[in-house]
């Protein structure tokens, strides 16, 4: 970052820089979640389906992903001061159109470009932390500063966006968002200089069918993971039509690459093998934290916690997070053993998904999930930023972008096939235990029910009709079924997920490659990794 002129005014204090930089972070970190911050509540603003509201964080998960490798070279083209407007002029169009619309294709196409300019967004601000480090260890604060504030943005949101969905409709978060955007952006514009953090690069040849093809990828992989279950998967035209797609592109998307001067995706970034480790543990890091959703699920469902308590709750998880990073951090400046980094942070996930499965339960004090939670937060804050640092360092520096570029592809893809998993083990495995109960029920005599239960003598004894006594202790039996059934699906999924952690922290453990595996963090590039 070669300039002669300062990137900040000089009468700008330091703390103000990071305070404008944080201000500016936070609206875009808070697009990630915004619309799984309630899914009931968007489902019932836009009139649509819960998985319609999980595609719309899918797409603008997409929009991220595919766009990072182009957004380089307009922002190489672009002063920084403008890029910034412009990239915030078009986010707050775009949530202004997600609050006024009731529209679903609609919502998807600006989630889809509201999601390119979150990327220019978010690419200034982590270009700018790393601006303000100026130490051997500039790489790994910034890393560690960025993917703490997008772990514990998923929380926070819940925790911020509870009194709002209380009082007012569902646009409100993206009303809320475009007032939030206004003093960051205004700050961080009035004190950085008129300046280009890198030389300027012309626009031309700019590989926009690369791009196009790619995010044709992701979206069509997004819509099959989501929608698959609904539609039960190969049985449905939709379904079929969407993989031959992905796979016809995905073979075109690997023919263009391999054959252009200027891939948009080197595939070079396979041939090293800590890549493609640090990709498929990244990738299965994703799918353990996608099952952290069951737990707030159960706070929701079965606790009968308003998402205020539940926010109050992931407080103690966004602590874990914290001293998550900050532990890990420190770990990577000492040198200590990546791999045995990797094992604690697994090893904490591991038992967190155990501990749980002991947990759950239909009535529980929720002062017994405040250690649970805080492991949770530990493991995953322990495990991103060494991960994302081993891939990145894994390769030479000319392919570090596309490094980057490619994380975030796994990252993607971690995320849906989450969704997938949790929808098709929701809807078998508790259908599955909901009708175990059913039977089991069915073969009591009506009296055995009503003793099981002691619903009817209540009702019946508070002046209740014994009928009508009868027919609401049957409904509240049946309710009592179906929290029975869904306690029973979180305990088997988390068994999965038990048992993949562990297969994970056994193959770090004896893969005698591993053993020998450390980060180069002394360069300002990233570096090979040393054996």
């Amino acid at each position: 970052m070669k300039t002669t002129v300062p990137i900040f005014k000089n009468w700008v204090p330091n703390w103000l820089i990071w305070v404008a930089i944080f201000m500016v972070t936070l609206p875009s970190m808070g697009l990630f979640g915004v619309s799984t911050a309630s899914g009931s509540a968007a489902a019932g603003y836009y009139g649509i389906e819960p998985a319609d509201v999980q595609y719309s964080m899918v797409i603008f998960y997409a929009a991220v992903a595919s766009f990072f490798a182009l957004e380089r070279r307009f922002f190489n083209f672009v002063a920084v001061k403008q890029y910034l407007l412009l990239s915030t002029v078009i986010e707050i169009i775009t949530s202004y159109v997600c609050y006024t619309t009731h529209n679903l294709h609609m919502l998807f196409v600006f989630r889809f470009l509201q999601g390119m300019a979150n990327c220019a967004t978010t690419s200034i601000c982590i270009t700018l932390i790393f601006g303000r480090l100026h130490t051997e260890r500039a790489r790994e604060i910034g890393y560690s500063a960025f993917y703490c504030v997008l772990l514990c943005i998923a929380p926070f949101t819940t925790l911020v966006t509870a009194p709002m969905l209380d009082s007012f409709d569902y646009s409100i978060l993206y009303k809320g968002i475009i007032f939030f955007y206004l003093p960051g952006t205004t700050l961080l514009f009035v004190v950085m200089n008129n300046v280009r953090l890198n030389k300027k690069f012309p626009l031309y040849q700019v590989d926009w069918a690369s791009f196009i093809l790619y995010g044709l990828i992701l979206c069509i992989t997004g819509y099959v993971l989501v929608y698959g279950q609904q539609y039960y998967w190969l049985q449905d035209k939709r379904i079929i039509a969407g993989v031959v797609s992905i796979f016809l592109l995905l073979c075109i998307h690997v023919l263009r690459q391999a054959h252009q001067k200027r891939p948009y995706l080197s595939l070079q970034v396979f041939n090293h093998r800590n890549f493609k480790i640090g990709a498929l543990l990244i990738f299965f890091l994703y799918l353990c934290r996608g099952a952290f959703g069951i737990t707030s699920t159960y706070f929701a469902t079965v606790l009968g916690l308003d998402p205020i308590h539940i926010g109050y709750l992931l407080l103690i998880n966004i602590s874990g997070i914290i001293l998550g990073v900050l532990a890990s951090s420190r770990l990577i400046v000492y040198k200590r053993s990546m791999r045995l980094i990797w094992m604690a942070g697994f090893a904490f996930l591991l038992s967190f998904h155990l501990w749980m499965r002991i947990l759950f339960a239909t009535q529980a004090n929720t002062s017994e999930f405040f250690i649970p939670l805080l492991i949770q937060g530990i493991g995953t804050g322990l495990l991103m930023t060494p991960l994302i640092v081993f891939m990145v360092s894994s390769v030479p520096p000319d392919l570090s972008s596309t490094a980057s570029a490619t994380g975030v592809f796994f990252r993607f893809t971690g995320f849906c096939t989450s969704i997938a998993l949790v929808n098709y083990f929701s809807l078998h495995q508790q259908s599955e235990h909901y009708n175990r109960f059913q039977q089991a029920l069915t073969d009591l005599d009506p009296a055995a029910v009503q003793r099981l239960t002691g619903y009817r003598q209540i009702l019946v004894s508070r002046g209740m009709a014994p009928d009508q006594a009868t027919r609401l202790a049957n409904g509240l039996l049946s309710r009592s079924a179906q929290a029975q059934s869904q306690l029973r699906f979180a305990m088997d999924y988390y068994l999965l997920i038990s048992w993949i952690i562990l297969i994970i922290i056994l193959v770090i453990a004896l893969v005698p490659y591993l053993n020998r595996t450390t980060v180069n963090l002394k360069a300002s590039q990233p570096a090979p990794v040393s054996y």
